[in-house]
């Protein structure tokens, strides 16, 4: 379907506003998983989950277009394999253990560094590109605003600040990982292909580089055991939300944003992550929303008009 410039932009922010909804609220499923399952024994199901839900949402092949001026269907492919390599296998991966070793609020705040280096990276891989532009006073002061209120937020309830060396660094490297798939799925976007198709075939390659640290790390494989933890309906509707909803969905979604909007723009909006975990820990986990997460969520969103 082809739109206006304005009707692009409304989609493109529609796109985004479930898609960061989405993702806020994925910490606490996978911190709950976390209970019975490993860091890759969740990672291959929820993506397995949403490459079969995207086979029912759009059970036709991906045809490349490899026409003149197009990219060769090789380097078409690889732009997909590194998609998911990047996306999911390191970046969700790394986010994975790194909740294994330090809190869900340090991977947080971590992770939203990552539009820094995002708009680094697109400036580096993508020069030629209109969105590769210097990062401007504007960006800074906005990313700092932002970076104050998540760390406000995240800590807001902790009586002390409690650092894992190896979580963290963990969290960290996920943070720059995620800016080397913004520069891959903008190249995606520029094939014009069909966005869950699309999505499909990245979750595709992620699938596939995911077995080899299976095997290591090591997936249960006594029946009873499984027969367990698959019966349990709770465990149940967090795999399928993640991986229908915050999978499926919202990479087929977040992709379109970033064609519709630009990728740097979208990935501002990484800002407003935690401020979602925290609502949703508040409304789900009965968390307390204090004083100082109020302050927070308004300075982040100070930060992502700034920086904007």
């Amino acid at each position: 379907m082809r739109y206006k410039t304005s009707q692009r932009t409304i989609v493109g922010y529609l796109f985004l506003t479930f898609s960061i909804l989405t993702w806020g609220c994925t910490f606490i499923s996978t911190k709950i998983l976390l209970q019975a399952f490993n860091p890759i024994e969740i990672l291959f199901v929820r993506f397995f989950a949403g490459y079969a839900g995207l086979w029912i949402l759009a059970p036709r092949p991906l045809k490349l277009d490899t026409s003149s001026g197009k990219p060769s269907r090789i380097r078409q492919e690889l732009y997909f394999a590194g998609a998911g390599i990047f996306a999911i296998t390191l970046y969700q991966f790394l986010e994975n253990i790194a909740l294994s070793y330090t809190q869900a609020s340090n991977v947080s705040v971590i992770a939203a560094t990552a539009p820094i280096f995002t708009a680094l990276a697109i400036r580096l891989c993508l020069k030629n590109s209109p969105q590769a532009k210097p990062l401007s006073l504007r960006f800074i002061l906005g990313f700092i605003c932002a970076m104050t209120g998540i760390i406000l937020i995240s800590f807001s309830g902790a009586t002390e600040l409690k650092l894992n060396p190896i979580g963290d660094c963990l969290a960290f490297a996920g943070a720059i990982i995620w800016a080397g798939y913004s520069v891959l799925i903008t190249k995606v976007n520029d094939l014009n292909l069909p966005p869950l198709e699309s999505t499909r075939r990245i979750f595709f390659y992620a699938l596939i580089t995911m077995i080899p640290p299976a095997l290591i790390s090591g997936i249960e494989t006594d029946i009873g055991i499984n027969a367990v933890r698959f019966s349990n309906p709770v465990y149940i509707a967090h795999f399928l939300f993640l991986g229908i909803g915050a999978s499926a969905l919202t990479y087929s979604a977040w992709a379109l944003a970033g064609k519709y909007l630009g990728i740097v723009k979208t990935s501002l909006f990484i800002y407003v992550i935690p401020v979602i975990t925290v609502i949703a820990a508040a409304i789900f986990l009965n968390e307390r929303f204090t004083l100082m997460s109020g302050l927070g969520t308004l300075l982040t969103i100070l930060g992502l008009f700034v920086s904007g």
